[in-house]
């Protein structure tokens, strides 16, 4: 053994160890690979993309046009611009209605009585359907002649309105319909959240006499700090992307009042043909999804530290 030690080379050993650390440094990165080629390509480079894009004119099968910043000065110079931009700020507002009621839901739900399963489920189904289901079964809610909102509206003496054809009140009626597999998701979230808090904790602060509500504010509600992180982000997200339950139920009707960023941006490439201004559209929306979450993350690890 000892004259098979002394064959060997002196820097054999620091070489080994030196592959081991490149091999672990590189390991992740390799895992990784995939998912981060997948991303670029259908995510990265599309925003960047659609940035470039935003300088022409373009009618999605012609030659392109260099317009420089003609597509944003007209942006800005739409009524339709700020028709969608308000009611994005609306959808933005309500939203924010999800996480709370999620979690109030969640904390119902969050029992060991009898049936309860039955009741998740029920909770739970909003979320499992498509978004177009969503909007089909809201817009026969609120139909006019037979839908189950008028016929209570008349129950109660009111007459009955025409909610998806009223200017006032359609962006309203959309949010609703919006609110409904919204609260499930963040239910869903919540949920999960109270099942993996920390019993131990929850004992201490009982013997120290917390009940109700400065167990949930001073014990729950920080463990909830990550389910309360994804909850608002997502909302967020959606609240700003909502597309397919304007499509669904108004196609941005009536006369343009019901219409989102993301619906203009749809209208604008696919039926007007302007590729360019449509992309416009998309930067408006990217900025303000980014500006709002990166204030966001930015308070978030802020109150961490």
């Amino acid at each position: 053994m000892s004259d098979a030690l002394k064959t060997y080379p002196k820097n054999a050993l620091p070489s080994a160890r030196k592959k081991s650390r490149i091999s672990t440094k590189l390991s992740p990165w390799l895992f990784m690979m995939p998912a981060l080629i997948v991303f670029t390509v259908y995510v990265i480079l599309p925003i960047f993309e659609s940035i470039s894009l935003s300088f022409y004119d373009w009618d999605g099968l012609g030659e392109k046009t260099w317009i420089g910043l003609e597509n944003y000065r007209e942006l800005f110079d739409s009524e339709a611009f700020y028709t969608s931009l308000k009611n994005n700020f609306l959808w933005l507002v309500f939203f924010m209605l999800a996480p709370p009621i999620g979690l109030a839901i969640a904390l119902f739900l969050n029992q060991q009585v009898r049936g309860i399963r039955v009741v998740k489920s029920l909770f739970f189904f909003p979320f499992v359907i498509s978004q177009v289901v969503v909007g089909l079964v809201f817009a026969w809610f609120y139909d006019p002649s037979f839908g189950l909102f008028n016929i209570m509206l008349t129950s109660f003496g009111f007459e009955p309105v025409s909610i998806l054809a009223n200017e006032t009140y359609v962006t309203y009626g959309i949010i609703a319909a919006g609110l409904w597999p919204q609260i499930s998701y963040c239910m869903i979230l919540y949920l999960t959240g109270l099942n993996n808090l920390d019993p131990e904790q929850l004992e201490a602060a009982r013997l120290d006499g917390a009940k109700k509500l400065r167990m949930l504010w001073y014990i729950v509600l920080p463990q909830l700090r990550p389910a309360t992180f994804i909850a608002i982000v997502v909302t967020v997200i959606g609240a700003l992307r909502s597309f397919d339950l304007v499509a669904t139920m108004t196609a941005g009707g009536p006369w343009g009042s019901s219409t989102v960023l993301a619906y203009q941006m749809y209208e604008e490439s696919i039926f007007n043909y302007r590729m360019g201004y449509g992309a416009a559209v998309s930067v408006m929306l990217f900025l303000i999804m980014d500006v709002y979450i990166a204030y966001f993350l930015w308070r978030m690890l802020r109150s961490e530290k």
